[in-house]
């Protein structure tokens, strides 16, 4: 395991050069920011719903229990207070950059494919009835049978956007994303089975189980609805977080791959000024050897006296004749 640094990375020392190593990388957070407004502009499919099918579709209209507003905030700005926190023990740059951005990708693209499947399907919600016909008198083509809506479009445009729940693939992307973080820097996996750890990290995750359950109960979306966001969130999660950390299992897994990159290139560039000492020390030994036992240049009996008179060369005598 590479040595732990502490407060040697801080923002100040190295912020600017991280955050330019990256700079690509927050160009496509910037764009999958643009992708999500704009898939949140346009019209979904307006699926056919005939009247036989406004059976299933005509739970009350209510209020949100968690609001829109709330959703950025327990997704993003919670895990992100953890990480701030983490870094004022450790004074790790390298760690709070890349769990910050590894946070943002996991919940933007988890916005962006929600929000797509979403325009996509065109699923009616629970109560897209009194979205629908808002005071309670359904109106349907003679012929096809399908809905003529006569309330406020803005409301309806809301109410063909059941599947996947946004709450809940928001929600599972940003908290699952903080439970891996916290398996990693709590060491859950340490093999001491310490259940404690394991109750912190699975701490997220039942507060983003229970926003899914909140949505059911609101009558915004269906059981299924919930359940592939909580899908899609909780995959893209883990696949944004094993970008940027090791598995939480790994004897490295507190920290991210770029400081072990960090540590391993440091080590490198001090390394050949150090080989090349060890070269150049071997080499003059090897040459001081070589003046030891170089024979004068003289006639041959002179030349067979001072072949006897090595002792490495005449150990090696002696063993051809033995």
């Amino acid at each position: 395991m590479p040595e732990i640094q502490l407060g040697m990375h801080t923002i100040r020392s190295h912020g600017t050069r991280v955050a330019r190593t990256h700079m690509h990388d927050w160009l496509i957070l910037l764009l999958l920011v643009i992708i999500d407004a704009v898939l949140n502009l346009i019209q979904p499919f307006h699926r056919f719903v005939g009247e036989g099918m406004m059976t299933d579709l005509r739970y009350p209209l209510k209020a949100n229990t968690i609001p829109f507003w709330a959703v950025p905030i327990i997704a993003i700005l919670l895990p992100l207070a953890v990480f701030l926190v983490y870094y004022f023990i450790r004074k790790d740059v390298y760690d709070l950059h890349h769990a910050i951005m590894g946070l943002l990708f996991s919940v933007l693209i988890t916005a962006v494919m929600t929000d797509a499947i979403k325009d996509a399907v065109g699923r009616p919600r629970p109560d897209f009835f009194w979205r629908c016909f808002p005071d309670g008198k359904g109106v349907f083509d003679p012929v096809t049978s399908n809905v003529l809506c006569t309330g406020d479009k803005g409301v309806i445009k809301e109410g063909h956007k059941s599947f996947p729940s946004g709450h809940t693939s928001w929600s599972f992307a940003g908290l699952v994303y903080l439970a891996w973080y916290l398996s990693g820097k709590l060491r859950a996996f340490d093999r001491r089975g310490h259940v404690a750890k394991l109750c912190l990290v699975f701490l997220p995750i039942l507060v983003a189980a229970m926003i899914a359950v909140s949505r059911v109960d609101d009558y915004w979306h269906h059981w299924q609805d919930v359940f592939a966001g909580a899908l899609i969130g909780m995959i893209i999660a883990s696949f944004c977080y094993l970008q940027f950390f090791p598995p939480p299992y790994d004897v490295d897994g507190w920290g991210p791959h770029a400081y072990f990159q960090m540590l391993a290139e440091s080590r490198n560039g001090a390394q050949p000024s150090t080989v090349n000492n060890e070269i150049h020390h071997v080499q003059s030994a090897e040459l001081q050897a070589v003046s030891l036992y170089i024979p004068p240049q003289h006639d041959a009996d002179t030349r067979g006296n001072s072949w006897d008179s090595s002792p490495m060369l005449g150990a090696s005598q002696n063993v051809r004749t033995h």
